[in-house]
Order: structure tokens, then sequence, then C-alpha cells
């Protein structure tokens, strides 16, 4: 057995498709009427087809898992996401970890958490 994907949802598919597509340039595999395979594995879902599912609300901001991405110029990244998403909210903006490491955490536009490192 093998992890296939990881699933997020969103409110507004397109407006995520093109978040994702902006900041880490992930493109669309698959478009299926309310779920979009991007490359990477990562899936956006339509928030009524999620909550249709469960039978429950989404919970933005709940701090219970990120996507983790790595980057070598992050200087560049944290301008580009200024640049082109000056609304987003922070968890933190870039720092530097005390054994080297830079990083910064940010909320996606539907509240999920990402976090973007340079490589150890």
């Amino acid at each position: 057995m093998r992890l296939k994907n990881v699933l997020i949802v969103v409110k507004d598919i397109e407006k995520s498709c093109k978040f994702y597509h902006d900041l880490f340039g992930l493109d669309v595999v698959v478009n299926n009427d309310g779920n979009m395979i991007l490359t990477e594995g990562l899936v956006l879902q339509d928030e009524t087809i999620w909550k249709k599912f469960l039978g429950k609300d989404v919970i933005p901001e709940n701090n219970s898992c990120e996507l983790y991405f790595e980057e070598h110029n992050i200087e560049a990244f944290a301008e580009k996401l200024e640049k082109f998403y000056p609304e987003t909210r922070y968890v933190n903006k870039l720092l530097t970890h005390e054994w080297g490491q830079k990083a910064i955490r940010f909320y996606d536009p539907d509240g999920n958490l990402i976090e973007v490192r340079t490589p150890m």
C-alpha cells in the first residue's frame, strides 16, 4: 500500500487552483467537477461535496495539519507571496531558526496551513 494523494477542502476550487499554481507551480492533472488533482498529488475538493460526505462543517485554520514545501530561494518565494497574495494570513513571516534553516508559515485562502522551508 502507498499514500496516493493529500486532499484539502476549498470554497472556490478555481481560486485555489490559481493560488497553488501561482505560488508552487502545481498544474491540473484531473478536473472532475468539484475534485481537482494537481501535480505532486495535491487534491482540491469543493467544500459543498466534502460537507455532504461528512455531514459536518469544515473548520478553517484548525491547525491540525499542514502542507510542507521546500524552496532553496525562500526570500524570492516570500516576495512572490507578498506580491501576488498581500492579504495572506501569516503564522510567521520569514524567519531563520537557530540551526540556520529558514521558514515561513501561512494559510491558503481557505485556512489550510502551509509551511515553506529551505532544505536541510
